[in-house]
């Protein structure tokens, strides 16, 4: 009995397997169909609303009581219909078809003709807004150029304003720049045509210990003695030494004659007449050392590290003729212009001053210009020699840039990005070049075509910065002196008469050929 209880009670229970489950989770097709059933409605989907819920339930359960029992449902499809969406029925839009229903044409093209005084005065006040807020944005980031552009998609890069400067500029490439470069329509040797040793030459980029004179000598201050050295005989001629630790920190000849001004590191200028190997004159007045000196016919002007500068008249007993404030630094470059007009120096506070020669006997003197877009020292200073009014400048480390100014209205007539120190400043009055010494990273001579300022060519071999070049009495040749203590002979202008005779005397001979050869036939 019990066996047969037994099988009774397993059939009893494959019976209740067979049949449909009663309890359980809804399945996914029933879900979706309650849930599209629902967004159909337009009934949010609360809990709160429990009757339709057991509403759609009874109904979803009839509908499953249909089927035959002992058999399983066919497995719906997996997405029998299209998921509903999470919003209610509301008149909405394509993407790129508006809803015509909800947007009334009419009252908008009216309100577009209509132009309202006070549509008007908000649009006003909103372009003030823009515009005060867009000033603001440009004064900020420092472009105050209207034209200014972030992004510039032609072959280079938009120049930058006049005056900008970013605080990464006092570093360099090691790449050479790629500046546009003038034909040459002649020969100039790259290599140096001499080299002299120059020991214990300061390394002081502020002095100026190299000048050649009109009698074809070349004066070189090291350390605390003065040499001079003639080009044609090869001779070396020590002038003097300094006593103790004082040094000598600028040389400059007179115009015309043998007589050499020496300034010292104790304030003191002495001159020399190099023919006699005579110190005739020491003239005090500077309470520091003495870094440039200006020839403007027999006034000599210096320029000290205190910023003043002293003119000295060499003629007569009380030589104090004026002086000249106006750097708050050293200054470290001086040059009087070709006429005599007008005297250019340059301080290591970044101004450039240029000064009339009225003031000279004035100690209450205010300079005519005062220029100061150099954003470093400027200690090379030339005057265009065949433009009296055109002045050349050149800043220091963190400039780099040769500016070329109207000296009569102070206005910058244009500059250039040289990429590296600038040292020095010369011009060729009989090729309209310019030629400008240079510092790290190339350290060379480059020459420059005015006023294009294109490069005609780069002469290297200094292993260390330009400090001083002067310039040979023919405009030949330009000697420059640098850190790595030699001093360097250029040969980067060959006299243009020269080649025009060589050449009429070849045209000469070849005529007289010609007529000799007419002549026997």
């Amino acid at each position: 009995m019990a066996q047969y209880e037994f099988e009774n009670g397993v059939n009893d229970c494959l019976k209740k397997l067979e049949a449909p489950l009663s309890k359980g989770p809804v399945p996914r097709w029933q879900r979706k169909e309650r849930e599209r059933i629902l967004a159909s409605t337009g009934k949010p989907l609360s809990p709160l609303q429990t009757t339709s819920r057991n509403h759609v339930n009874s109904k979803l359960s009839s509908k499953t009581q249909t089927h035959t029992p002992g058999k399983r449902a066919k497995t719906p499809t997996k997405t029998p219909q299209k998921s509903p969406k999470k919003f209610g029925l509301s008149p909405r839009g394509d993407r790129f078809i508006p809803s015509r229903p909800l947007v009334d044409c009419e009252w908008s093209h009216f309100q577009i003709m209509q132009g309202t005084d006070s549509g008007e005065a908000n649009c006003e006040m909103e372009v003030e807004g823009n515009s005060q807020y867009y000033s603001n944005m440009a004064e900020n980031l420092q472009s105050s150029s209207s034209n200014g552009k972030i992004l510039h998609f032609k072959s280079g890069a938009p120049v930058a304003r006049e005056g900008h400067q970013n605080q990464l500029r006092v570093l360099y490439c090691q790449s050479k720049p790629a500046a546009p470069k003038a034909k040459s329509t002649r020969h100039i040797p790259q290599a140096e045509d001499r080299i002299l040793d120059a020991p214990e030459l300061l390394d002081d980029y502020y002095l100026n210990l190299l000048d050649w004179g009109s009698i074809n000598q070349l004066a070189l201050a090291l350390s605390g003695a003065v040499y001079t050295w003639n080009p044609s005989t090869g001779e070396t001629q020590h002038l003097f030494q300094l006593e103790g630790e004082d040094y000598i920190s600028s040389v400059s000849w007179i115009d015309q004659g043998s007589i050499l001004a020496v300034g010292s590191s104790n304030g003191q200028v002495q001159l020399w007449d190099v023919a006699q190997a005579k110190c005739v004159r020491v003239m005090g007045g500077h309470a520091a050392r003495v870094g440039s000196l200006a020839w403007n016919s027999f006034i000599l002007s210096s320029g000290s590290r205190s910023g003043a500068i002293h003119h000295h008249d060499v003629r007569v007993a009380s030589h104090h003729v004026g002086s000249l404030i106006g750097h708050s630094q050293e200054v470290c470059g001086m040059q009087w212009s070709p006429d005599g007009k007008l005297l250019a120096s340059g301080g290591n506070d970044n101004v450039l001053n240029i000064w009339t020669q009225r003031g000279a006997s004035d100690d209450a003197a205010t300079p005519l210009h005062t220029l100061t877009h150099h954003q470093a020292a400027v200690k090379a200073v030339a005057w265009c020699p065949w433009q009296p009014n055109v002045l050349a400048s050149g800043g220091g480390t963190a400039d780099r840039h040769i500016r070329f100014w109207n000296a009569n209205t102070g206005s910058c007539l244009s500059s250039v990005d040289t990429n590296s120190q600038v040292c020095a400043l010369i011009w060729s009055k009989e090729y309209k070049e310019l030629v400008s010494g240079h510092g790290f990273s190339q350290n060379q001579l480059t020459i420059w075509k005015y006023p294009a300022m294109s490069r005609v060519m780069e002469l290297t071999g200094h292993m260390s910065r330009i400090l001083h070049m002067t310039m040979s009495p023919d405009g030949q040749f330009v000697a420059s002196a640098a850190a790595d203590e030699t001093l360097r002979l250029w040969k980067c202008f060959a006299s243009q008469q020269k080649s025009k005779k060589t050449s009429s005397k070849g045209l000469r001979s070849e005529g007289k050929g010609l007529m000799s050869c007419m002549k026997v036939r």
